[in-house]
């Protein structure tokens, strides 16, 4: 790769020709979180879900001679308490990239768009043990939640209920 002061960092939202790439780095974060495992999503099923006739998410793509190294993608959340909201379900650049300002680069990007689309805020989730997302975070003076778990329902269990 290039010097980092001479890497030419492009930001776009993504199409529908980025899902193979994006599910790729998808998979490489489900790795660095320790859970590839989880990670059952089809290409089918997330092309349709972005780009379908009802689409559910919105990503932004950070490219870097050509190839997609980054992306952030969100959907709208609504809170019976705060309104629409951005929720920022994936961000990663991919490991070799990374400490190159493009991360910042699409967490900014994303705050934009947060402001033009009047949500009332962004949420997300990060991992108690990720040193380096919550690091990142902190320079936006992100308020970390404690005392709320997750809870889900897998496919499974929705078939056999």
């Amino acid at each position: 790769m290039t010097n980092d002061s001479m890497i030419n960092i492009h930001l776009r939202v993504a199409v529908k020709e980025d899902c193979p790439r994006l599910l790729e780095l998808v998979n490489e974060l489900a790795l660095y979180e320790k859970a590839p495992q989880e990670v059952t999503v089809t290409l089918e099923e997330f092309e349709a879900a972005g780009f379908g006739n009802s689409p559910v998410w919105k990503a932004y793509v950070a490219e870097v001679d050509g190839l997609v190294v980054g992306f952030a993608l969100y959907y709208v959340r609504f809170s019976t308490w705060k309104g629409c909201r951005m929720y920022l379900e994936d961000f990663i650049v991919t490991e070799p990239m990374r400490g190159r300002g493009i991360g910042k680069l699409l967490f900014d990007r994303l705050i934009l768009e947060a402001k033009e689309t009047g949500f009332s805020g962004i949420v997300w989730q990060v991992l108690d043990w990720n040193a380096p997302a919550l690091n990142f975070y902190a320079k936006y003076n992100a308020a970390i939640e404690a005392g709320w778990l997750n809870a889900s329902l897998s496919k499974e269990q929705l078939l056999t209920y």
